[in-house]
């Protein structure tokens, strides 16, 4: 009896890399928590800032606003990431959260320049603004973006979670410089703070949202990660005895949390393969936490 076209290959046998192309992470309950508590104050929040006519505390709501998009998307991506491996997708699917964080960044250098546009135009034309109020909804935002910050960085080896703290990082100093200008506005001190304080926020959100697009670009492009010397681990595979020439070495993310490597090896003797790819594996493992290794043996020209 013939197999069945639809056999999936992407199992593993004795001696394969331990990855299994999917993943168990708890993320997704962080990501709900922190979308449910982002969702709800961001309501209040814009609510609160027309009220108050403040452009510290409407920039921060409007960041609030899309964060919690932000965070929504991330639970889809995350929920993605758990599907094993299929005969389309035999790397699996944990790439989509780096999709996810890379459309985040996205998704706040507009928020920043909306908050830059806004700016410019409350310079240019002052609004009278509510310290009050303003001081009092940024304070119980305040607090309630250091809770949100405070469940995410639980998980900040997840790119996705680390995108999403970003986001709520921005919220936080967001609130705080809409607290600022609300209390320097209610002791007397000008309005143009608001706006001031708004800009400030967007700067360093933009620099938060740069490291963010940069990872996320980096590897999604499956290029060598940078915490590793791509030539010293080429070296040490040649170190190995038995190993004559490593050529068509390729280090990657197959996951945000996962590296892979494949080479070829010239060996002196194919008898010493199996010594070569247990030290070549331990080496790899315990020295750079590459776990997923595909290595192919070639007899070396000269002993042809």
């Amino acid at each position: 009896m013939t197999q069945s076209n639809n056999r999936l290959y992407t199992s593993h046998g004795v001696g394969d890399s331990l990855y299994t192309h999917q993943r168990f992470s708890s993320s997704w309950k962080l990501l709900a928590l922190a979308m449910g508590l982002t969702i709800s104050f961001a309501l209040v929040e814009v609510i609160g800032g027309v009220l108050a006519n403040s452009l510290a505390l409407i920039s921060d709501a409007g960041h609030m606003v899309t964060d919690s998009f932000s965070l929504f998307f991330a639970l889809i991506a995350n929920w993605f990431s758990r599907s094993p491996a299929s005969n389309r997708f035999s790397f699996g699917f944990a790439k989509t959260e780096v999709i996810v964080s890379f459309i985040n960044g996205l998704l706040m250098i507009g928020v920043v320049f909306w908050i830059v546009f806004e700016a410019v135009e409350r310079f240019n034309q002052p609004l009278p603004v509510n310290g009050g109020n303003v001081f009092i909804v940024a304070s119980i935002g305040l607090v309630i973006n250091i809770a949100v910050a405070y469940i995410l960085s639980r998980d900040k080896k997840n790119l996705n979670i680390r995108a999403a703290l970003v986001h709520v990082m921005g919220d936080l100093l967001g609130s705080l410089a809409a607290l600022v200008a609300g209390g320097l506005i209610y002791l007397g001190g000008p309005e143009v703070l608001d706006p001031a304080l708004s800009l400030f926020v967007a700067c360093l959100i933009l620099k938060s949202t740069y490291s963010i697009i940069k990872t996320s670009v980096s590897q999604l492009m499956d290029a060598v990660p940078d915490e590793i010397a791509y030539q010293r681990v080429g070296k040490e595979i040649n170190d190995i005895e038995g190993v004559v020439e490593v050529h068509d070495l390729h280090i990657w993310y197959m996951s945000p949390e996962e590296i892979a490597l494949q080479a070829h090896l010239e060996i002196s003797d194919l008898q010493l393969w199996p010594n070569i790819l247990q030290e070549a594996r331990s080496r790899l493992s315990s020295h750079y936490g590459i776990t997923h290794v595909t290595l192919q043996p070639e007899l070396a020209q000269s002993e042809k």
